[in-house]
């Protein structure tokens, strides 16, 4: 396997791992009600969920750093700023995570009904740490990353359009939610959200069983890797 094909099914595998927070949306659920501190509980669906979001976290770093030594041939500026904003969006998914274990351990710990304003204002600080990081980051990292892949043509040109696409509409989306015009679990958010979600998805299943087109770029890495081989041998 060349270290091309590795590059691209690191990403494409780790592109698809980050789709295992979808059940966040039900998970997250009751921690989300404003007396959720008074409960009895169980937590396990929002422990679950928190870690659910960590790996998601963690994952979206991987696919920039298996990335970046390919895309940053094309844009080594656009590349590294790929990096810088996937790096922040999972900087903004540990910050939701620890709002809502902290609410959790605000529950464990019994301190009653003095404690529904503070699990209120950390409920209200995920909303705005998931709107202005998860909601917002992934249309800036399609117009970055679908930019480079579109003119270097290491994959078919119709899927970074769709991140293209669907970024201005995410965008639109955010500053709506953002204004309080409808919520983060309308049909509206849904829909808006819908394209991004299409456009990584189908990278990451692509990356993983096809790998990147021949192109310019693969090309010259192939010759860099069958140069260094044979000095090597030599």
């Amino acid at each position: 396997m060349t270290s091309l094909r590795k590059s691209s099914l690191a990403a494409g595998i780790l592109y698809l791992i980050t789709f295992v927070s979808i059940p966040t949306l039900f998970l997250y659920g009751p921690v989300k009600q404003s007396d959720y501190v008074l409960g009895a509980g169980p937590d396990t669906a929002v422990l679950i969920g928190g870690l659910l979001e960590v790996i998601v976290a963690l994952a979206g770093i991987g696919t920039a750093v298996a990335l970046f030594p390919v895309i940053r041939r094309q844009n080594e500026g656009v590349a590294l700023g790929f990096v810088g904003t996937r790096i922040l969006e999972a900087a903004t998914i540990f910050a939701g995570v620890v709002s809502l274990l902290s609410i959790v351990t605000l529950r464990q710990t019994g301190t009653g009904a003095d404690a529904v304003p503070t699990g209120q204002s950390l409920a209200a600080q995920y909303h705005w740490t998931f709107l202005l990081g998860q909601a917002l980051l992934p249309g800036l990292n399609a117009v970055l990353l679908g930019s480079v892949l579109y003119k270097s043509r290491l994959v078919p040109r119709w899927l970074p359009t769709l991140g293209l696409v669907g970024a201005p509409i995410i965008f639109a989306s955010v500053i709506a939610k953002y204004f309080g015009v409808y919520d983060e679990l309308s049909a509206w958010s849904g829909l808006a959200a819908l394209p991004i979600a299409v456009w990584e998805f189908s990278l990451g299943v692509y990356l993983t069983v096809k790998g990147f087109r021949p192109c310019r770029i693969t090309a010259e890495m192939t010759a860099e890797a069958a140069l260094s081989s044979r000095e090597t041998t030599a």
